[in-house]
C-alpha cells in the first residue's frame, strides 16, 4: 500500500482553517465582537506574512471554484432570509441604497482611486465597482452582535445581498469590455444586463424546480434532510448553470433562487433556514480565512498615503453621503440609526475573491503595475472598514443608542399590534410572536418583526431570543395561553417585567399570583370609556404619545440630582417639560417647587419628546 504524504495534500490546510475557523466563532460569541474580525486576523496569520500555511498557490486553480460555490451558499442563505413583507418596512431606504447610493459610492471611489492612486480610469472604475459590495458575509455577523430594530437590520441585508451581486458583474463587464477588449460604455452596459439576465433566469428555473420537488410525493412533508439538502441544492445548481453561461451571474443566481424560494410556502422552512445558517458559518469562516490568508501586505504598503486617503474618502464621505440619501425623508429612521448606517459598512468576500483573480490575470497579462494597485487598495479597505467598523460595530451601536429595550408581545391581533405601534414609536424593539398566518402577515405589513411560532412553548420564545429580553407581554384572547406563556418566561427564563391581557376577570388573581401585572380587559375598557366622557383632551393627547410628546417614568440616580429641590434642578429640567409624578416607597405625589429628590425617587415627566428624553438623561444617566 503506498504511504501517503499528507503534509503535502490539502488535508491539514483544510483542517486547520476549519478548526481554527470554529474556534474563533466560539471567541467571537463569547466576546460579543463580529467573527469576521478575527477570520481577517487569523487569515493573515495562516497566510505567508506570518506561518506561510496558505498560500496562492495552495490551491491552485481549485480557488476560484471554492470561492464561487461558498459565495453562492452565502449569499442564497441571506436572500432566503429576507421575506418580502420584510423588505416592505425598509423598501424605500434599501431601494435607495442598491441605487443612488451604490452609485454614489461607485464613482465616488472611482474618482478617491483615480486621484490618489495615479491610475487610468479603467482600473478606477473597476475597484470603484468591486468597492461598492458589502455583503451578507460581513453584515450578518455584525447583526447578530448589535441588534437593532428590523427595518434597519433589512435595509442593510437588502444592501448587502443586492450590491453583491451588481458589484460583481459590474466589476466583471468592466475588466473585460473597457480594460481588456475596449468595446465601449454601450457593450459594457449589454454585458450588465445579459449578465443579470442570465442569473435571474437560471435562478428562476432552479427555485422552479426545486419548489416543484418539494411539493411532490418525491419529498414526504416530514423529510426535512431531502428539503434541506434540496434547497442547499437550488443555491449550488442555480450558480454553476449560471456560471457555465457567463461569469460571475452565478451570484444574481444564487440570490435570485434564495429570494423566491424564501417567499414561497414551503414546509420545514424553519428547519431549512436552520441548515443553511449553520452551513454558511462554516462555510464563512472557511473562504474568509482562506481569502485574507492572500493579503499582501507589502501591496498595501507600496500605496502609502494614497492607500490612507482613499480609506478616509470612503469610510467618513462617501458611505455617510450615500446614508444620508438613503433614509433622507423616511420618518422611521431615527438619526441615530441613519449614523449607524453611514458608520458600518465594511467590504467583503465578493470585492476580495475578485479582485485576487483579476490581479492574477493582470500580471499574467503582464500589467504587474495594475494588479498590484487592484489587490492592494482593494484589501486595504476591506481591512480597515472590518477592523473599525466591524470591529467596533458593538460599541458604535451603544454609543448611538441603536439597540433598543426588547420586548416580546404574544399575540399580534389588534392589541398586540396597537402596543407593538406604541413601543416601536418610542424607539424600542418589538418582537410579535404569533401563530395564525393572516394576523402575521398584517403584523408584517405593518412593519413589525414577526415569528410565526406558539408563544406557549419554551422553544418558540428561545427563537424569538427572549433571553435578551427585558419585558413580556401576553396580548391573545385566551387566558390559557396568556397564563402558559407569561409563566414560561417568569420561571424558565428569568424576565423580571412580565404584563398580561386577562380576558376574564375572574382570573386576574391566577396572573398576579405568579408576579405578572394583569390588566382587566374588562375594566381597561370602561376606564378608556370614562376617560373620554370626563377628560376628552387629556385622553386624545395620552393617545398620540410618539408623535411630538411623551411620558416617561425614570429611577432617579444621578448623585448631582439627588438632594435638591425641584425648584433647584429647574436650569436641569429642559424646556417644554415638567415633573408630573413622584413616587417614593410605593406612595405617589405631585411635588412642590420645595419638594426634594432623593436617590431611588420615581420621577415622572411631561411633555414634548426630546425634552422628556434629555431630562431623563440627566437624571438618570446611561452611564
Amino acid at each position: 500500500m503506498p504511504i501517503v504524504d499528507v503534509s503535502s495534500s490539502l488535508l491539514p490546510v483544510i483542517a486547520a482553517i476549519l478548526v481554527s475557523g470554529l474556534v474563533v466563532q466560539l471567541l467571537a460569541h463569547r466576546l460579543k465582537v463580529p467573527s469576521v474580525v478575527f477570520y481577517l486576523l487569523l487569515g493573515v496569520v495562516l497566510g505567508p506574512e506570518v506561518l506561510g500555511l496558505v498560500t496562492l498557490e495552495t490551491f491552485g486553480s481549485g480557488l476560484e471554484v471554492i470561492v464561487g460555490i461558498s459565495v453562492a451558499i452565502i449569499v442564497f442563505e441571506g436572500a432566503f432570509a429576507l421575506r418580502l413583507e420584510r423588505i416592505r418596512g425598509a423598501s424605500t431606504v434599501s431601494l435607495r441604497l442598491v441605487t443612488v447610493s451604490a452609485l454614489v459610492m461607485f464613482l465616488g471611489t472611482a474618482a478617491a482611486v483615480r486621484l490618489f492612486g495615479g491610475t487610468d480610469w479603467e482600473i478606477a472604475l473597476l475597484i470603484g465597482a468591486l468597492l461598492v459590495a458589502t455583503g451578507p458575509t460581513v453584515i450578518t455577523p455584525i447583526l447578530n452582535v448589535v441588534r437593532v430594530r428590523d427595518h434597519v437590520a433589512t435595509a442593510l441585508e437588502t444592501e448587502g445581498i443586492v450590491n453583491d451581486v451588481t458589484a460583481a458583474i459590474v466589476a466583471v463587464v468592466i475588466f473585460e469590455t473597457l480594460l481588456l477588449d475596449d468595446l465601449g460604455v454601450e457593450a459594457t452596459v449589454l454585458a450588465f444586463l445579459q449578465r443579470l439576465g442570465v442569473g435571474i433566469a437560471a435562478g428562476a428555473l432552479a427555485a422552479a424546480a426545486i419548489y416543484l420537488l418539494l411539493d411532490s410525493e418525491f419529498v414526504p412533508e416530514r423529510d426535512v434532510q431531502a428539503a434541506q439538502f434540496l434547497v442547499l441544492a437550488a443555491a449550488v445548481g442555480a450558480f454553476g448553470a449560471a456560471e457555465v453561461v457567463a461569469a460571475e451571474a452565478g451570484i444574481a443566481a444564487a440570490a435570485t433562487s434564495g429570494m423566491l424560494l424564501g417567499n414561497l410556502d414551503i414546509d420545514n422552512r424553519v428547519e431549512i433556514e436552520e441548515f443553511a445558517e449553520n452551513t454558511t458559518l462554516v462555510v464563512l469562516s472557511f473562504v474568509f480565512i482562506s481569502l485574507a490568508a492572500l493579503i499582501d501586505v507589502g501591496a498595501i504598503l507600496q500605496l502609502g498615503l494614497g492607500a490612507v486617503a482613499i480609506v478616509l474618502v470612503i469610510v467618513l464621505v462617501l458611505r455617510p453621503l450615500g446614508a444620508l440619501i438613503a433614509t433622507v425623508g423616511v420618518e422611521r429612521f431615527t438619526w441615530p440609526e441613519r449614523l449607524f448606517i453611514a458608520g458600518v459598512g465594511p467590504r467583503g468576500i465578493v470585492p476580495a475573491s475578485v479582485a485576487t483573480l483579476f490581479a492574477i490575470e493582470l500580471e499574467l497579462a503582464g500589467n504587474v503595475a495594475a494588479g498590484e494597485l487592484l489587490i492592494g487598495t482593494v484589501f486595504a479597505v476591506i481591512f480597515a472598514t472590518v477592523a473599525v467598523e466591524a470591529g467596533l460595530a458593538r460599541q458604535i451601536g451603544d454609543y448611538l443608542g441603536v439597540t433598543p429595550m426588547r420586548t416580546i408581545i404574544i399575540g399580534g391581533g389588534r392589541i398586540g399590534r396597537a402596543l407593538a405601534t406604541r413601543l416601536e414609536n418610542r424607539g424600542e424593539f418589538v418582537v410579535v410572536i404569533e401563530t395564525d398566518p393572516d394576523a402575521v402577515e398584517e403584523a408584517r405589513s405593518a412593519g413589525f418583526t414577526v415569528r410565526e411560532d406558539d408563544g406557549s412553548e419554551a422553544d418558540a420564545l428561545r427563537r424569538a431570543e427572549i433571553e435578551k429580553a427585558k419585558r413580556f407581554v401576553a396580548t391573545t384572547g385566551d387566558d390559557d395561553i396568556n397564563l402558559l406563556a407569561c409563566q414560561l418566561a417568569i420561571t424558565k427564563f428569568g424576565v423580571e417585567s412580565v404584563y398580561s391581557r386577562v380576558n376574564e376577570p375572574a382570573n386576574v388573581d391566577a396572573f398576579e399570583s405568579l408576579g405578572v401585572t394583569a390588566i382587566d380587559a374588562s375594566t381597561a375598557t370602561a376606564v378608556a370609556i370614562d376617560d373620554e366622557i370626563e377628560r376628552p383632551a387629556l385622553t386624545h393627547w395620552m393617545n398620540e404619545l410618539g408623535d411630538s410628546h411623551d411620558v416617561q417614568e425614570i429611577e432617579v440616580t444621578s448623585e448631582r440630582v439627588a438632594g435638591k429641590t425641584i425648584r433647584e434642578l429647574h436650569s436641569q429640567i429642559p424646556d417644554g417639560t415638567f415633573v408630573a409624578v413622584v413616587s417614593r416607597n410605593g406612595e405617589n405625589h405631585v411635588p412642590s417647587a420645595d419638594s426634594v429628590l432623593e436617590l431611588g425617587d420615581h420621577v415622572t415627566f411631561i411633555g414634548d419628546s426630546d425634552a422628556v428624553r434629555q431630562a431623563m438623561n440627566r437624571f438618570h444617566p446611561h452611564d
